[in-house]
């Protein structure tokens, strides 16, 4: 057999009508071809996503709007990349007409929950009342959004876990993003001192612990109130702002105005108060001993 007689041979069995779509012919060949089209399709999309990414990355454009350019770049390859198969297949998409019909009906009756959460991720990335980077609360669950997808959106919660939540969850329940219009955050820190303390250098000590720390803003400013006579004590409360984009922050703001109040307290013996009890006893105590 010779060489012409070989490639007229697979020629003609790539020529082997498979099945015909409103009297188009679907070739064995067609079909082998299309995984290769496929391949070089995705390749070019994510060659031109990562161009495009590497692009605005360096222009320092907002990881948000960076996020939403590659979604929409991936929708709009997939969609090309469907079109030109069909095309070079000379399949009309007219044929699939009923088809695509069928399928959307059966979606809306199986995929409620998939296309609801598909929906309310592009919402998400293009209006963004979350964003990347932002710390968010979410059911007593407080962590920072990482990756939002077209299902669901990932956050690292405080400990390190990571968790997927649905993105209409998002949209449909109450969220506290700690982060949405800027990084300030107030802080407050509780103390009572015993009863026959100094108010006032109290409230001068408390101001200084707290204008001493770093983190604590001088705008707004600091605000030390006498917040109550309690049972046991003198109480005080400061309240000041600082800029933080985790919880860790307010904790560590926190602990450090107390390490400072405990040492200026100690330098002016002024006491801490701690709960006391007076018993009053009715008749005589009588003490027996051993």
């Amino acid at each position: 057999m010779t060489l012409e007689q070989i490639i007229e041979q697979i020629t003609g069995t790539l020529a082997y009508t498979v099945v015909t779509i409103s009297e188009q012919p679907i070739t064995l060949g067609d079909i082998l071809f299309i995984p290769l089209l496929i391949c070089l399709g995705l390749l070019l999309t994510k060659w031109l996503t990562g161009f495009v990414s590497k692009r605005l990355t360096s222009k320092k454009t907002d990881p948000n709007i960076i996020h939403l350019v590659q979604r929409i770049l991936y929708v709009i390859s997939i969609t090309v990349l469907i079109i030109s198969i069909l095309d070079f297949m000379n399949v009309p998409i007219a044929a699939f007409a009923f088809l695509s019909g069928a399928i959307a009906i059966g979606f809306g009756f199986g995929a409620q929950n998939i296309i609801n959460n598909f929906i309310s991720g592009w919402i998400l990335m293009w209006e963004r009342p979350i964003r990347i980077g932002d710390f968010l609360e979410v059911e007593n669950t407080k962590g920072i959004v990482e990756e939002i997808n077209t299902r669901s959106t990932r956050i690292k919660r405080v400990d390190g876990v990571h968790l997927l939540i649905p993105n209409s969850k998002l949209l449909e329940n109450t969220v506290v993003n700690w982060t949405l219009v800027d990084q300030l955050v107030r802080c407050s820190v509780k103390v009572g001192v015993a009863y026959g303390s100094p108010a006032r250098k109290v409230a001068e000590l408390i101001m200084q612990a707290t204008t001493e720390q770093p983190e604590a803003l001088a705008e707004p400013k600091p605000l030390v109130t006498f917040d109550d006579f309690g049972d046991n004590a003198l109480m005080f409360e400061v309240t000041f702002w600082i800029s933080s984009r985790v919880e860790g922050g307010l904790r560590l703001a926190r602990s450090n105005v107390r390490f400072r109040l405990e040492e200026l307290f100690e330098q002016e013996n002024i006491v801490v108060a701690y709960p006391q009890r007076d018993i009053h006893l009715d008749g005589s105590l009588t003490l027996i001993k051993p």
